[in-house]
């Protein structure tokens, strides 16, 4: 018997019942913004994915978010157990807490209570969040973490760039960190290594820490050989090209992308072959959208795409590299690629190798480096398509055990009865079955 507030690895390990759940629940959710069309982070994501599968298992859901800043569309829901609660943002655009904390306690006290509360990250801040025993904040990334980035960051940092000041006050950070978090009951890391350091850095107590890996919709990234041919012939990359290597998410400095860029304008520079044999294929938006043209016909710039159209773009790929420099969360296009049946390249950044790319049966890590980089590029290029596929099943399987939004919507499921039941004779927190 376990007992699962005391479960030291991921939940998404375990094995929970699909069957209906034997007790429903009011759910509130407090999230900076709400998912619109193509452009919606990793966070946004992850709480739609979440909340609407919540939705649909039958418990009742309120969204405490901000109203859309320049759309008169608000969010609505076919589902009659979603309700949505927009507030005017602040000027920073984030929830503004005294509104918001009106909106909740108002119905908070219609019908029900809340069974459970839950935040992403600070949208509920801590001068609420004490005086909510039942709740429990997603961290999608921890000051501590995002030192290595800084650090990182501060490395590849050109002569003519000043010193940036996040570096030296990021120990501010963390220490603010430190004192505030607290002030909310359960936490929960979304990957192995944040939940090693709320625990061992911020000394959160073992049993208000609770590791669930990100999941993303296993019925919308998968395999899928006849879309990814006919996305390729949409965009005009031809057959003869022997490796496709995919990026996708925004396409900023700290995602890695002048890292890749680099890497990418050297390689074409030094091996005519490899220019001529490859192709690369960028998916999302941001300045360095316009850099990665400048590479001319061998690199097609998608821009932002839908959620359908970014599953066709994973089947169309031989390799998808995430260059990022950010050492936090976990990285929702790694897992879609994974679950796509795609090979992995990313960073050797500590969640990564901790939760995804845990052996190189399934795919590539490199130091943030130039060298490194190009090094592995033509590793994988060497490997060829049958390696390359090989790596992508390993990937597939992975994803399939630990990174489905099924697994991932069980846990927190489970996780918030147990929260919400846990002074009674429930036994939510209570776990018997075998270890996945």
């Amino acid at each position: 018997m376990i007992n699962l507030l005391s479960y030291p690895s991921a939940w998404n390990h375990l094995i929970f019942s699909s069957n209906p759940p034997s007790k429903l629940l009011k759910i509130a959710l407090f999230v900076k913004k709400w998912p619109i069309g193509p452009h919606a982070g990793g966070l946004e994501r992850h709480a739609m994915t979440l909340h609407i599968a919540l939705a649909k298992r039958g418990h009742e859901l309120h969204i405490f978010t901000t109203s859309p800043a320049g759309s008169s569309v608000l969010p609505k829901s076919e589902l009659g157990n979603l309700y949505f609660h927009f507030t005017k943002p602040t000027p920073g655009g984030y929830l503004d807490q005294a509104s918001v904390w009106e909106q909740f306690e108002a119905e908070n006290k219609t019908g029900s209570p809340f069974d459970i509360v839950h935040t992403e990250s600070v949208s509920l801040r801590y001068t609420r969040s004490r005086h909510v025993t039942k709740l429990a904040v997603s961290w999608h990334g921890i000051a501590y973490e995002t030192i290595h980035s800084d650090i990182i960051q501060e490395l590849l940092r050109s002569p003519q760039e000043s010193q940036a000041k996040a570096l030296a006050e990021r120990v501010n950070k963390v220490v603010e960190e430190v004192k505030f978090f607290p002030n909310y009951a359960h936490h929960i890391a979304t990957s192995d290594h944040a939940g090693d350091i709320l625990k061992r850095v911020y000394m959160i107590p073992e049993e208000r820490v609770h590791i669930i890996l990100n999941g993303v919709d296993e019925d919308v990234f998968r395999p899928d050989i006849s879309a990814g041919k006919e996305f390729k012939k949409r965009h005009g990359v031809p057959d003869s090209k022997s490796l496709v290597i995919g990026l996708a998410g925004r396409l900023v400095k700290d995602k890695g992308h002048p890292l890749m860029f680099e890497a990418l304008k050297q390689i074409m520079a030094e091996n005519s072959t490899f220019q001529e044999s490859s192709i690369i294929m960028v998916a999302g938006d941001g300045p360095w959208a316009a850099r990665y043209r400048e590479l001319g016909e061998h690199v097609v710039v998608l821009g932002p795409l839908k959620q359908s159209e970014l599953a066709s773009f994973y089947n169309a790929i031989d390799l998808f590299v995430n260059p990022t420099l950010r050492a936090q969360g976990l990285d929702h296009t790694l897992i879609e690629a994974m679950l796509s049946g795609k090979p992995v390249m990313a960073t050797r950044l500590a969640s990564i190798v901790g939760s995804v790319i845990v052996g190189s049966e399934m795919g590539y890590t490199f130091s943030p480096t130039v060298n490194a980089l190009k090094k592995v590029i033509y590793e994988s290029w060497v490997d060829g398509r049958v390696v390359l596929h090989n790596k992508g099943q390993v990937a597939r399987q992975r994803g399939l055990k630990l990174f489905t939004a099924t697994k991932m919507v069980a846990a927190y499921e489970r996780l918030f009865l147990c929260i919400s039941s846990a002074n009674n004779d429930e036994h939510f927190c209570q776990y018997q079955q075998s270890v996945n």
